[in-house]
Formats: C-alpha cells, sequence, structure tokens
C-alpha cells in the first residue's frame, strides 16, 4: 500500500511513500526488541556521544528539512526552519541525560538501598501531522538517551521528514533496530504499536477521540503511556494590559500554523470595559498577518493541511447550523492550495460548538468577561486544559490567574507553551503524563530497588 504525499500550498504531488503492512510492522518491533540489550548496555557517555552525533547532522541539514516541511505541511519557512532546528537542540538537551540519569542511596536500617532507574525496552511514538518533527524530537530523544529503543509511526499526511531523521540516525552511528521510522497508517502500524506485547510503552500525540482509544487498548497488557491530545486553550485579557501589545501578538497566538496547533488560543477573552479598544486594534493586526506562500521568507501563516482539514474548519463557520457572526477575515490566497482565511468570530453563547470544540484551524471566537472570577470560570468552562495566556500589568492578577486556570501550560503576557527546559503537558482531556523537562527520562524508565543486607 502506498500514500500520495501533498504540498498543501499547490495541491501537487511531491511524493509517494510505501506504508508498512501488519507484517512488516512487526518485522520493525522485532528488531528494536533484538537491538534493546545491546543498546541498554551502552555507556552512557557513548550514547549521549551519539546523540551530539545526531544533533550535528540535524544541524548540518537543518535547511533541507525545512524545506521539506515546508511542502510536505505547508509550514512557513520560518517556521520550518524553528521546527529543524528544535529537533537539533531536544537531541542537544538530552544528549547530556545519559549520564545524570540518577538513582537515589535511601537510609534503611541493617543495610544499603539504592535505585536504579531502567529503560522499558521498545518505545512506540505516534506522531501527529501538524508539528511532525519538533514531536517526533520530543518523544525520541529522551527515550533513546534513557536507553530504550524507538520505533516511531508519523503521520500519513506528512512522513517526509521523520523518514529522513530515521536515515540520519543511522549515519551518525545509531545500531540497526535502536531508531526505526515506521511509515504506515494509524488502524495499522499505530493499532500494532498498542496491541504488540513487545512494546512497552506508547506516546502518542493526536486527537482526545484517537488518545481514548489507545489508552483502552493499553489497558490491556497494562501498557505505559504518555498522551498529549486537544485543547481549547483561553487568551484572557485584562483593561489594564497593555491592550495594543495583546493585541499585536493575539494573531500569532491562534493562527501559528494555521490554528493547527493544539495549545492555539482559539477562546479570547476579554474584559468588557476593554473589549472595543481591543477589537479595533485586533483587527488591524488581523488583517496585517501575510497569508502567502510558505516558501516565501515574509510568510506568516500557509495552508491547511488537506482538503478534508479545511472541510471540518469550515463546519464551525461558513457550514454551521450554528448562528455564528464572522467580526472579520483576513485575506488569503485563491486557487490551488488547502488555504483558509484568518477568521474572527463572535458566538452567540458559550455552549456554541466554536467556543467549545477544537477547531484546528485559524478561527478564532472572542467573548467578554466581567472581572477575575468571571474570566477563570469562562477558561475552565471546557473539556481541555493544555494551554493558555493572561495579559496584565498586574503581576500579582497575573499568578492568581495562572494558579485558577486548569491548564498545564500557561504563559503571562506571552504565548509561549512550549521549551524543551521545561515539562509540557495536559489537564482533564487534554492527556497524560509530562514530555520535556528535566526530568523527562522519569516516563522512559522504571524504577528498580536494591536492597542490600549488612547484618
Amino acid at each position: 500500500m502506498t500514500a500520495t504525499i501533498l504540498n498543501p500550498a499547490t495541491e501537487e504531488v511531491v511524493r509517494t511513500v510505501q506504508l508498512a503492512s501488519v507484517e512488516e510492522t512487526d518485522a520493525a518491533i522485532a528488531r528494536a526488541r533484538e537491538a534493546s540489550p545491546a543498546w541498554k548496555s551502552v555507556a552512557p557517555g557513548d550514547r549521549g556521544r551519539l546523540l551530539r552525533r545526531f544533533a550535528d547532522l540535524v544541524d548540518d541539514h537543518v535547511e533541507e528539512l525545512a524545506q521539506l516541511e515546508v511542502a510536505n505541511a505547508g509550514h512557513t519557512i520560518g517556521n520550518a526552519r524553528w521546527e529543524a532546528g528544535n529537533v537539533r537542540d531536544v537531541l542537544t538537551y538530552y544528549s547530556a541525560a545519559p549520564e545524570r540519569n540518577f538513582g537515589r542511596q535511601i537510609p534503611v536500617p541493617g543495610g544499603l538501598d539504592v535505585t536504579f532507574k531502567e529503560p522499558l525496552g521498545v518505545v512506540g511514538i505516534i506522531v501527529p501531522w501538524n508539528f511532525p518533527m519538533p514531536i517526533a524530537g520530543w518523544g525520541f530523544a529522551p527515550a533513546l538517551a534513557a536507553g530504550n529503543t524507538v520505533v516511531l509511526k508519523p503521520a500519513e499526511l506528512t512522513p517526509l521528514t521523520a523518514m529522513r531523521l530515521g536515515e540520519l540516525a543511522l549515519k551518525a552511528g545509531f545500531p540497526e533496530g535502536v531508531f526505526t521510522v515506521v511509515p504506515g497508517k494509524g488502524s495499522v502500524v499505530g493499532e500494532r504499536f498498542v496491541t504488540h506485547p513487545d512494546v512497552r510503552k506508547v506516546c502518542f500525540t493526536g486527537s482526545t477521540s484517537v488518545g481514548q482509544r489507545i489508552m483502552r487498548g493499553a489497558a490491556d497488557q497494562v501498557k505505559r503511556i504518555t498522551l498529549e491530545l486537544g485543547g481549547k486553550s483561553a487568551n484572557i485579557i485584562f483593561a489594564d494590559s497593555d491592550l495594543e501589545l495583546a493585541a499585536a501578538r493575539a494573531p500569532y497566538g491562534v493562527f501559528d500554523n494555521a490554528g493547527q496547533d493544539c495549545c492555539a488560543r482559539s477562546r479570547i477573552l476579554v474584559e468588557r470595559s476593554a473589549m472595543d479598544r481591543f477589537m479595533e486594534h485586533f483587527e488591524a493586526a488581523v488583517r496585517a498577518v501575510k497569508v502567502i506562500d510558505p516558501a516565501d521568507e515574509a510568510s506568516e501563516m500557509g495552508p491547511l493541511i488537506s482538503a478534508g482539514q479545511r472541510e471540518t474548519v469550515r463546519s464551525y463557520v461558513e457550514e454551521s447550523t450554528e448562528d455564528v457572526e464572522v467580526a472579520f477575515r483576513g485575506d488569503a490566497p485563491e486557487g490551488s492550495g488547502f488555504w483558509y482565511p484568518a477568521t474572527v468570530v463572535l458566538p452567540q453563547s458559550t455552549r456554541d460548538r466554536v467556543w467549545q470544540e477544537e477547531v484546528f484551524g485559524p478561527v478564532v471566537a472572542v467573548v467578554p468577561f466581567e472581572d477575575e472570577a468571571d474570566a477563570v470560570a469562562k477558561a475552565n468552562d471546557t473539556a481541555f486544559g493544555l494551554s493558555g495566556s493572561i495579559w496584565t500589568r498586574d503581576i500579582g492578577r497575573g499568578i492568581r490567574v495562572a494558579r485558577g486556570v486548569e491548564a498545564g501550560n500557561l504563559s503571562v503576557n506571552s504565548h509561549s507553551s512550549v521549551r524543551y527546559w521545561t515539562p509540557f503537558g495536559g489537564f482533564k482531556q487534554s492527556g497524560l503524563g509530562r514530555e520535556l523537562g528535566p526530568d523527562a527520562l522519569d516516563a522512559f524508565t522504571d524504577v528498580k530497588n536494591v536492597y542490600i543486607s549488612t547484618d
């Protein structure tokens, strides 16, 4: 079976990719299982050295990887360069981890007690189509650093950069079977990662509905999972904030990657007394977003990933059964490509689908709030809890609201969500577990306790 990879900006064929069968997936898992004991035994310093060599090769190929992502995923060239660089930086960061994967010595009577952090074995990583490179790296870098072998399934729509990273890993000197990229359908390769007994853990980033299915399937073998799922994040703007700055930054908190971002601030809450002033500045900022050919250095937003995703986005606006009021829109190219303009809507109710559900496109809903308590209540009125922003000059308020909002990653006067130095993950139906940060290896190890009697 094959998949035809299209350029989302032009609808032209980029490449045809062979998709793995169940038997080919089993063979890849078997090679990973076979390679596991030797990889676990590699000296920590040597494992770190290989990761640094991998990082250096990624750095040498940043432009190649970026151009590949522009063609395959429609990412702007600026974003794509950052994403390739992020893989390099994450590999470099975790290259220091093998020599710092510390256990503990615990005081006990009658002997010596120590703990070891043991690798799990084979780890299956299922990567989404919205950020193919960085999300892959967030999984495989700490997993490999901890001494696990990895089988990675890229999304059917965007496999090309993952396949190239697999080639670079081999070139860096990783033994066969230690890091294997297995392109294929989720119902085939992804499902086999969940059901195969030799895969000891599954990391999945994607929709909440698929995450729920993986969670149910993993229960049969009590298989470890990390889930990074959907989001419906709030951008809370208080009247005391720098409204011009908040309005100028707001488009980039939601329209980055054409809104195909689990952390997108797709709900904007504005203190009622500042609503009119904010919307005036926000309209100018939205209309100024450059939605052009993603290969153009000036591009700030590219197309959606597919025709199907564009239809999904339209179902929340043009084809919605609810009375969705469009406040204003930006521009988008016409003709070939899966383009959709940056769109700002005013929902009639906070029960509307566009307010409650993850659109995963360049659509943002704006509602007013009355006071701090109302802002927190409206922000928390969702099944999700991944990210969010708070804009205020009152740092005390910023801290109070950040503690009150039920989300895993919050920023005050910023839209930053992910830094590889800090943990990333969601509350509620936005996922389980944490990625990145100094403790990432804990998710890829088991703690072994050893007691030695001195009696």
